[in-house]
């Protein structure tokens, strides 16, 4: 009989079915060539939901499934687990003090939109055809050193080799604030040099990208009252996740478990 590959994962005695850990890895990234990796978060999520079940059990707890789409209701499990957290999840206070505080820290992280005016050459390429993808790459590599040796030649490069209908127009995008493209073009859009070509290739789910910053407003600072929901609401997610942790950590610490190792404080709260 062939061994199993990866051991088996028991909670207080009760087993957990080797298929059911298989699936939930799926939810789980995992270092290229680290499968185990997965394997081990999965194992983890559904020991942790195991213990929020028997909880609920303990509890007398009975399940009240909310809908969460339009004619989508919660399973029973998935009720039961969102219950016990309610209950058992008390998180601090998130006090005005704080939140000022938090402000006064990272205030400057809080900016209008930038706005930029940029022009960009590009090789599209389909997620699913690897050779175009290297071919599209070469070429586009081939086309950055050019735009880098003589920037000048820019508008005739994205006329000649863009796959983008901006090529008419010899790349130009017009304005862009923050967030109008997709995010590895907005990043590069904020790391440019004004007046240069990005030195690398920029990969974006449509292909590669020559990108030329041409102009850039930085957004002026945002000022405390405009942007304290947003600081109250990121503060409360995060003092809830903490405390759902901590509630995680003692079911953990005082159930038996055999098969998968936590880390201290326990891993993630599964979704309910």
């Amino acid at each position: 009989m062939a061994k199993p590959l990866f051991p088996e994962v028991t909670v207080n005695g009760q087993v957990i079915a080797q298929e059911d850990i298989a699936q939930e890895a799926q939810n789980h990234q995992a270092p290229k060539g680290k499968p185990g990796w997965a394997w081990q978060a999965g194992a983890r999520a559904l020991v942790i939901r195991h213990l929020i079940l028997e909880e609920a059990r303990k509890m007398g707890l009975s399940p009240a499934p909310n809908e969460v789409a339009p004619g989508k209701f919660e399973t029973e499990d998935e009720a039961l687990v969102r219950q016990v957290l309610e209950i058992r999840v008390e998180p601090e206070d998130v006090t005005e003090d704080a939140i000022k505080r938090a402000f006064d820290t990272h205030g400057d992280q809080f900016r209008a939109p930038s706005l930029y005016e940029a022009a960009h050459i590009l090789l599209a390429v389909r997620s699913d055809d690897q050779s175009s993808q290297l071919e599209a790459k070469l070429k586009a590599s081939e086309i950055l050193k050019l735009a880098l040796e003589n920037p000048k030649r820019f508008d005739t490069l994205a006329r000649e080799n863009s796959d983008c209908s901006s090529k008419d127009n010899g790349g130009v995008l017009g304005q862009l604030s923050s967030g109008d493209t997709v995010p590895e073009f907005d990043a590069a859009l904020a790391t440019i040099k004004q007046g240069a070509v990005h030195p690398e290739l920029v990969e974006t789910q449509f292909g590669f990208h020559i990108i030329r910053l041409d102009a850039r407003a930085e957004g002026a600072p945002l000022p405390f009252d405009s942007v304290r929901q947003t600081i109250s609401d990121a503060m409360e997610r995060a003092a809830w996740a903490q405390a759902a942790q901590r509630f995680t950590a003692e079911l953990v610490n005082t159930a038996e478990i055999t098969g998968v190792r936590f880390s201290a404080p326990a891993e993630k709260v599964p979704a309910a």
